[in-house]
Order: C-alpha cells, then structure tokens, then sequence
C-alpha cells in the first residue's frame, strides 16, 4: 500500500543562487512534497500523532531555510529530502523546487527522490 501525503507549491522566501548578488535578497521558491508514509493506523484512529503534521512540518521547514544560503537549488532539494527522512520517518519522499529566474521561461526547477534506507529504522541491520 502507498499512501501519499502531498504538499502542493508551498511558497517559501530563500537565498539561491550562483552568484553571491543573487543569494543578497531572499527570492521567491515553490516547493512541493510528496511523503510516502503507512498511514492507516491514523486513519483508524483518526488520530493526527499517527501520521504527519503537514502544518508543523511546512512551518519547520520555512523556519529551516530562513538564515541559510545555497547556490543551487539542487543541493536544497537534496537537503529538504533528507532532513524529511530523518525528521518525520516518511519511507520516501520527492521534493521539487520551482525557481523564477530566467528571462522568458515559466520556472526552473529540479525534483529529486529518496528513500529510507533500512539501516536507518531502528532495529534493522
């Protein structure tokens, strides 16, 4: 079973960009999550401490980024996929950035993927 808990473009003000001018003004990021995560115990129990807290995590992460820089939007996607294995046990998570940078283009952007590994649930070799 794949339950999937999915947040949409959420709008995050972050220091991106090569060179050193474009990470001096916070720009404009959309960034969406899917978590993949067993939540049927919460269901049952209709019980948000089973599941994620999608409100307490996109509060986290704009707080995350808030003093930090980066130079590609790469090594943001990167850092967010892993700091939401670690932070909320999702058992994969795909992690976009949509950037508004370039003169005659919607966005840019990047998407990666990641997934626990099982070495990192405790118990497991």
């Amino acid at each position: 079973m794949k339950d999937t808990i999915l947040i949409d473009e959420l709008e995050a003000h972050f220091r991106v960009g090569v060179p050193d001018e474009e990470r001096r003004q916070p720009q404009r990021l959309l960034i969406s999550l899917e978590l993949e995560k067993d939540f049927t115990q919460a269901a049952r129990q209709d019980d948000v401490e089973l599941t994620i807290d999608y409100d307490a995590l996109t509060r986290s992460l704009l707080s995350w980024g808030q003093d930090r820089q980066w130079k590609l939007i790469e090594t943001l996607a990167c850092e967010i996929a892993e700091w939401v294995l670690k932070a909320y046990q999702v058992e994969r998570v795909r992690v976009e950035i949509k950037k508004y940078i370039l003169p005659n283009t919607r966005h840019v952007g990047v998407r990666v993927e990641r997934i626990q590994k099982l070495s990192d649930h405790p118990g497991t070799t």
